[in-house]
């Protein structure tokens, strides 16, 4: 039997050339998938970027790889987690069966110390960033630890998992915005009462620019994410989990549309509100042809063609942050 999964591409590089001791322990951190790296890591760009242009700048390259970073990690931490939660619903699901849980190829305790490890590390790359910013992360473990329950008990957990995937976008902002490494803080409170003027000062509230770009996050991963559960529709059918895509059936492609519409309409609302002008507008119409090529290309009955889709919302992304950063005016 093959530890190949049917949604890695038969080339990765997991399978390829990573030690054979090590391919559990990289599968169950989804290395051998790095789409949803990509779709973690991206609002957080997103984010950087937005901040950075309503002050007419380009990113700072450090956010952007500290984002990179911590999104790989978390993604592995949240994959582990929800293997965990759902390694006896894995095991019943053809596309999921040999993941390393379910297949035997991790125990559930080895499981719990490798999401340990990747959440002090990511901790790690926290303690980086400024105090609003930690604040953001520590409120999102809510929304990743809910997540794997929500298949249980509402039609739509691809609403919740864009809740939690975009989060990235209002942390991105903030750590853009300024203040000191939340590491110096602690270091002063160590040494000095200093600190705790810093520690105490209350957070400023986020502008509605973010705020704007978060939740057009939410309707595009309510999108891509239906994409991607109609792979599943016959075997989550069988074992009673709910889905977006299983809710809205035949309506799936018209659902997909309309939930990118919204997405870009907000998309174009976060750019405006924050002082983004033409330029944006023009660039945002790059990934509103590709949500729009990908909506035409849907169909129910087409597991292939879905995972091919959904794979693809790793440009709409990219073009978005694009988009962003010439809005920032500097071209």
């Amino acid at each position: 039997m093959t530890s190949h999964l049917p949604d890695a591409a038969p080339t990765n590089w997991v399978d390829r050339h990573a030690p054979r001791a090590w391919r559990p322990w990289l599968k169950l951190a989804r290395l051998d998938r790095p789409t949803g790296i990509w779709l973690l890591m991206l609002p957080g760009w997103q984010g950087v970027a937005l901040a950075a242009a309503v002050r007419h700048g380009l990113p700072d390259p450090r956010l952007l790889a500290l984002f990179a970073a911590g999104s790989a990690l978390m993604r592995a931490a949240g994959c582990a987690f929800n293997d965990i939660v759902d390694r006896d619903f894995d095991a019943k699901v053809a596309r999921t069966a040999m993941r390393p849980i379910p297949s035997g190829q991790v125990s559930v305790r080895g499981a719990w110390t490798f999401l340990i490890a990747c959440a002090l590390a990511s901790l790690g790359i926290l303690l980086s960033l400024n105090l609003l910013c930690f604040w953001l992360g520590v409120a999102s473990l809510a929304l990743v630890a809910a997540y794997p329950f929500m298949k249980r008990i509402t039609w739509w957990p691809q609403a919740w998992l864009g809740l939690t995937f975009n989060w990235g976008a209002l942390m991105g902002y903030a750590a853009a915005t300024g203040g000191p490494p939340l590491a110096m803080v602690l270091a002063l409170l160590a040494g000095a009462g200093v600190a705790g003027a810093s520690l105490s000062t209350p957070v400023s509230l986020l502008p509605w620019s973010p705020v704007l770009l978060y939740a057009s996050g939410v309707f595009w991963t309510l999108g891509y994410d239906t994409i991607y559960a109609l792979q599943d529709l016959e075997d989550d059918a069988l074992i009673g989990v709910k889905s977006s895509a299983r809710r809205l059936g035949a309506a799936a492609p018209r659902g997909v549309t309309a939930f990118y519409a919204i997405s870009l309409a907000l998309a174009l609302l976060a750019g405006w509100t924050g002082g983004l002008g033409l330029a944006f507008t023009l660039a945002a119409a790059a990934p509103a042809l590709h949500l729009a090529w990908q909506a035409r290309r849907l169909r129910v009955g087409d597991p292939a063609a879905a995972l091919v889709l959904f794979k693809s919302n790793t440009l709409t992304g990219l073009l978005l942050f694009a988009a962003i950063v010439v809005g920032g005016g500097r071209f």
